[in-house]
């Protein structure tokens, strides 16, 4: 058996074609989506994740506002910004790029976005709504994450899922939105005794621990879908948690690293960014 690679390329591109028709008609209302980026200092890899988001804004025609900051400006400088967003009615979605200087706590920052313009998904309230099952803006990789599932017609419900990672980016808010659409989810991690004998009972299985091709073709079920969240740097190159090679020849679907899962939480910040503009323009 060799997998199907599941294209995250193209579900995304997928997705925004899709919401590129949607804005155009939120535009004939006169309700154009606003996101602004707020970028503090000059981290090379933050400033590669922005161009991108900035790029897929306009492709989709969202209106765009990238705010950067020096890494010297202070939190309360900081706050007061984001409070000055959440009270711009041409702003429906904030996202503050991360990681801030240290003299900065990302908590606090985080939680003083209003939970209607958090289109990461990252405030207290998002994350406290979806785990009771309330209306939220779901956090962008684990909702991308879904969508792969979904539109490569893999059957969610009734599988067993196994997830390695407990972030609250992406394993703990997969866990949630993987039993909401009736998966039997099992929780794993880096310390978890026996990997193998958990993740080779995954009918499903997400790997997001952040360990270079930690998850080899012992750790997978023949026949399993598996999703690489991980990026990572190894001997020179980029690779996710999974040794792609021999576990593609066991699973029967899988995405790879880079182009699998990465272009879809870009993805989904567009669309949490349109899903709030309708939801604040109401």
């Amino acid at each position: 058996m060799t997998a199907t690679i599941i294209d995250g390329k193209t579900i995304a591109k997928e997705v925004r074609s899709e919401l590129k028709i949607e804005v155009a008609k939120l535009k004939e209302k006169g309700l154009i989506p606003g996101l602004a980026v707020v970028l503090v200092g000059n981290h090379p890899a933050s400033e590669s994740y922005v161009k991108g988001k900035i790029r897929a804004s306009e492709e989709v025609g969202i209106n765009s506002r990238l705010i950067r900051r020096e890494s010297s400006i202070s939190e309360r400088e900081l706050l007061e910004l984001i409070e000055t967003l959440n009270a711009d009615p041409a702003i429906h979605g904030i996202l503050v790029q991360l990681p801030l200087p240290d003299h900065i706590n990302p908590d606090k920052v985080i939680a003083t976005i209003s939970p209607a313009k958090d289109v990461d998904g990252f405030t207290p309230v998002s994350v406290g709504n979806m785990v009771i099952g309330q209306e939220a803006l779901l956090p962008c990789t684990p909702h991308g994450i879904m969508h792969l599932l979904q539109r490569s017609g893999v059957q969610i419900a009734g599988k067993h899922a196994v997830v390695v990672g407990r972030s609250n980016i992406v394993g703990k808010p997969i866990s949630l939105l993987l039993q909401r659409a009736d998966a039997t989810v099992t929780m794993c991690h880096s310390r978890t005794a026996d990997l193998a004998s958990h993740t080779k009972q995954a009918d499903i299985l997400i790997a997001a621990v952040g360990r270079p091709e930690m998850l080899t073709a012992e750790h997978v079920k023949p026949g399993a879908v598996v999703i690489d969240v991980g990026v990572n740097r190894h001997e020179g190159k980029l690779v996710g948690d999974v040794k792609f090679d021999e576990v593609k020849e066991i699973a029967s679907a899988i995405t790879p690293v880079p182009g699998g899962v990465g272009p879809m939480t870009i993805a989904m910040l567009m669309r949490n960014t349109v899903e709030a503009a309708k939801r604040i323009g109401k």
